[in-house]
Order: structure tokens, then sequence, then C-alpha cells
């Protein structure tokens, strides 16, 4: 072979190297985003699946060296990767739904009431085994990549027909350069696409790369007729699950609801779902909102949780002109804040795709959804008092900083922190930076989670507000049918505390058809010895993860990883 044929094999097999260790990367968060969205435990579950990749790649490549033929090796290998990498999610996603719904249909056949739903023993440790089939996956998927670098090298050596010096050195510069192109084209462009034509996607560059090695090394093989048809009939497959993928994806998600799913979507931070429960024709359909699986509010019973997180702050402060909300993209407390007749209203929310739902349904959702949304958020975000700022709300409060603005009151509704990006927003830095923007005067209100679930996060909300040198902290709770036990923390600038201003009320200033005064204030009591231990409970800092810690050992703890899609 003379030195331009050996140029062109090294660079082509230099590129492929390069395209599979992209292909690599990105199934590597593929599947860890996928396994978080399942089991609710994002941050943790990324790291897990990452981490155990990594170790079944380290076997693959002790593995490999068991392929007799590198050549008939590696075509077979980009194959059963291209097949594991097209098919994986949407596997688990019928594992999943299938030993989920199990129980029911058991129920419905032998016609079993409800408390006796089969859910222990056999069918408990199968729906486990399903929730935990990503790692599964994962581990196998990693294997397999872990062969393609030794087989490679081997290839090389085989072409040059000697022993190359450089020649792991050349292909792991490829691995990482390739690795690098991977991430930025996960960042840039699959991450906002389905997840199954992003897995398809990645899938067809390792079937093109095994079908241009068939053709260039024909001679080198075996079964060639037989690689090239299984390539084409594969090739077919990945296409029909571009097109109808997402389809069948979603069709097994939403099994795992209790009502109907009437509305999914993705946007580029996070999946959503609108599920309807009818309730017969004398009554509206109760309507729920789900962020990756998990319950953001019922229509049913969210005037309940808006309610005690707007009207204490509101009727504490001493003025209503200029108020900022944190969060709430969807416009609920936005609604009860405008019925305070404020003359301002600042609005801070990362995700204006799913802003954009909210303020204009009739977009992207039936008409009879629409009508229901907008009777629920009284289109309170197209009013044009309200400014929306689609920011990270952490950089976003310097900006307003900088502008020397003062709020009248301040309501934080932000997602629990179940994610590391999320514990900045409940840290000392966080609320140090919110206590300068608010007025003298004013309260600030922050939704905290469940006292009951999540206690020690609760009351590590308390003191991390508290170390932010606000003057009097206070923390109130209630029941919300679909969450649960929940509550927030009240606080003041200065003068006095949150609920001496209650109760120095005779009645709410602005009256509400649910919740009275008496409740509000009656909502500050605890049992007696429910802050017994919070000397033991960390003070949240910035970069210290300590909320998200615990917050993800609360909830793991009090409700298990297989309840992530069924908090309703």
């Amino acid at each position: 072979m003379n030195k331009k044929q050996l140029f062109w094999n090294d660079t082509l097999l230099i590129l492929t190297m390069a395209v599979l260790a992209g292909c690599g990367l990105i199934y590597e968060y593929l599947l860890s985003h996928y396994a978080g969205r399942v089991l609710g435990a994002m941050e943790s579950t990324i790291y897990a699946m990452i981490g155990l990749m990594i170790v079944a790649m380290g076997l693959g490549a002790f593995a490999a060296r068991k392929i007799t033929c590198a050549f008939k090796g590696f075509v077979w290998l980009e194959l059963t990767i291209a097949f594991l990498g097209c098919s994986s999610i949407l596997i688990i996603g019928g594992l999943i739904a299938l030993t989920q719904t199990f129980p029911q249909v058991l129920a419905d056949t032998f016609n079993l009431p409800p408390d006796s739903m089969p859910q222990g023993g056999f069918l408990k440790q199968l729906s486990q085994l399903a929730f935990n089939s990503p790692y599964f996956f994962g581990f196998i998927l990693g294997f397999f990549i872990g062969m393609e670098i030794p087989l490679i090298a081997r290839i090389r050596e085989s072409i040059h027909q000697k022993h190359l010096k450089n020649n792991l050195g050349t292909i792991y510069g490829a691995d990482y350069v390739g690795a690098g192109i991977g991430a930025a084209v996960w960042v840039v462009f699959l991450l906002s696409i389905d997840i199954s034509k992003a897995s398809a996607l990645t899938a067809a560059l390792n079937l093109i790369v095994g079908g241009i090695f068939i053709f260039h090394f024909w001679n080198k093989l075996t079964w060639r007729k037989t690689l090239v048809s299984l390539h084409i009939l594969l090739l077919v497959a990945i296409c029909v699950i571009y097109q109808s993928g997402n389809s069948w994806l979603n069709q097994m998600s939403n099994l795992l609801y209790l009502d109907k799913v009437v509305y999914t979507d993705k946007t580029r931070y996070q999946q959503l779902n609108f599920t309807q429960r009818h309730m017969g024709t004398a009554q509206p359909s109760v309507i729920n909102f789900y962020l990756n699986g998990r319950l953001q509010f019922s229509s049913a019973d969210e005037f309940i949780y808006h309610s005690y997180l707007v009207s204490p702050v509101m009727a504490g402060s001493a003025r209503h002109d200029n108020i900022l909300i944190i969060g709430g993209g969807d416009g609920l407390a936005l609604r009860d804040v405008l019925q305070w007749s404020p003359k301002k209203v600042t609005l801070i929310d990362l995700d204006a795709e799913l802003m954009q739902i909210f303020l204009d349904p009739t977009e992207k959702l039936s008409p009879s959804l629409a009508a229901q949304l907008n009777q629920l958020t009284q289109k309170s975000l197209q009013d044009p008092r309200v400014k929306i700022i689609n920011e990270d709300a952490f950089l976003a409060i310097d900006t307003l900083l900088k502008q020397q603005k003062t709020f009248d009151s301040i309501i934080v509704d932000l997602p629990d922190p179940s994610h590391p990006d999320l514990n900045k927003l409940y840290s000392v830095n966080f609320y140090a930076r919110l206590q300068q923007l608010l007025a003298g005067d004013g309260l600030i209100g922050i939704q905290s989670a469940s006292p009951y679930h999540a206690k020690d996060a609760f009351i590590a909300i308390g003191k991390t507000v508290k170390a932010a040198k606000f003057a009097h902290v206070q923390q109130y709770h209630d029941n919300v049918p679909s969450f649960g036990e929940w509550g927030w923390t009240i606080a003041s600038k200065r003068g006095a505390s949150p609920l001496n201003r209650l109760q120095s009320l005779e009645k709410l200033p602005i009256e509400h058809h649910w919740l009275t005064l008496p409740m509000v204030i009656n909502s500050f009591e605890f049992s007696k010895s429910f802050y017994k231990d919070q000397a033991d409970v960390p003070i949240n800092y910035l970069g210290s993860h300590s909320i998200y810690q615990l917050h993800q050992k609360a909830w793991r703890d009090q409700q298990g990883l297989n309840n992530a899609y069924l908090q309703e």
C-alpha cells in the first residue's frame, strides 16, 4: 500500500474516531437526560449515568481484546450501537409504562377495589427494575462504545502492518476533539429537539460510519451482503423512529399520568404536560400541569397555594405600587397580585417558551383547553402593567440592582430546589440581593416546599433567608390537596414582623373568595417540637448545595423514585 493510500485510510479512521466520540458523548447525555426525567432526580441521575457509562466503556475496552477480526468486529459493533442508540429510550419508556399500568389492568380484570390495587411484592420489584432500566441500557451502550478505540487502533496498525508509536495518542486526540464537538452539537441543536429524534440522528451517524467502513474495506470483510442488508433495514427503522418515535414515547409516558394527557411539549429547559379530568357536565374539567413529570398546579386547588403565597405578603406590605415576581411563569401568582391594583409588576422567568403557552394558549392548545387556561389565569400575562423578563433570575436581579430599583413587595414562586441550578436561587447570596431590592416597609414571600415531606429543607430556607439580614423571618403552612402539606416563608426588611402586621388588621384588605385573615394567622402555628432540631439544619450558602441535598434526600425517603410521575 503506497503512502497516498495510507494517508487517506488514516484520515478516514481518524475522522471516524472523532465522529464516534461525538456520538458516544451524545448517547451519554441522551440517556442521562431521559433517566433524570423519568426518575425525577435530574442532577444525581445524570452524574450516576455518566459515571456508569464511563466504567462500562473501560470494561468494553478490555473486552475488545477478545474480538479476533477487528474489521468485521467494528462493523458489527457500529450496527449494534446504532440499534441500541435509536431504540433504548423507546424500550425504557415501554417497560416503565407496562409495569405502571399492569396493576390497573389486573384490578380491572378481577374487579378489585381501589384500596386493593396489586402494587407490592413481585409487581413492585418489576416496577423498580423498569425505572432503573436506563442504567442497564446505559451500561450496555457504554460497554460497546468502549470497544471502538481499541478496534480502531488495531485496524490502523493492521493497515500500516507495523506497530505505530503514536497510535493511541492520535486516536485519543481525535476522540477528545470529537467529544467536544459532540457536546457542542448537543447544546446548540439536539437539546432543543425531541429526544427520540436526537437519538435517531445520532444512531444514523453510527450507521453511516459502519456503511462507509463496509465499502472502504470490502475485501477484508465476510458476510458482506448480510451486513449491507442489516444496515439498510436499520436505516429504515431509524427513519421510522425519527418520524414517529416522539409520538410513541409520548403515548407511553401518558400512561403514567392519572388523567388524560391533552397536550405535551418540550422547551429548551423542560418537558411539559397538561392533563385533564372530566368531572361531568355540571362542573368544569380539572386541568393539571406537569414539568418534567412533577405536578406544578391543579386547577382544582391552585387557588389555595397562590392565595397563601400572595395575600399575606401584599396584606402586610405598606404599599402595592411596584411588585416583583420571580418565577411564576404560569401567571397564576401574577393573577392574584393584580387584584391588589399595582401600578407596575415585573415578572422574571427563565423559560420564554413555557410562558408563551400561558401568555397566548390559543397558539398551541386546543380551543377548549386554551379557554380554560385563560379563565384560570385571567389573561394576567397580557396585562399592560406587567413587564416580563425572560432571563435567569440569579443574573436578572443584578440588572435591577444596577438600575437602583426598589419594590414594595417581592414574591418568589420558584420550583422546588430539586436541581443544583435551582439551589443557587435558595442561597444567602440570592436572598441578600433581594433584600436590597425590597422597600424598607415591604415584605417578601417565598414558596418553601413541604414542611412535612421535606422538613429540613423547609427549615433551611427560613434559616437561609434569616442569614441574608432580613429583620424578621417567619414561616407558615397549610394543606394543598394536590401536594399535601405545603409551606411558605415570609420576611420583613425592618419594622414589625410579618405576623404582627397581619394581626393588626381587621380583615384582608382585598377580600379573597376562599382565604380569610384568621386562616392566615393560624397558619403560622406549627407543632410543639417542629423546630426542635433546627440548630442542626445548615444554612445554604452559594455553592454548598445544602438545600438541594436536603430536598433530594427528603423526597427520596418519603415518596420513593417510582412516584415521580404520580404526585397528583
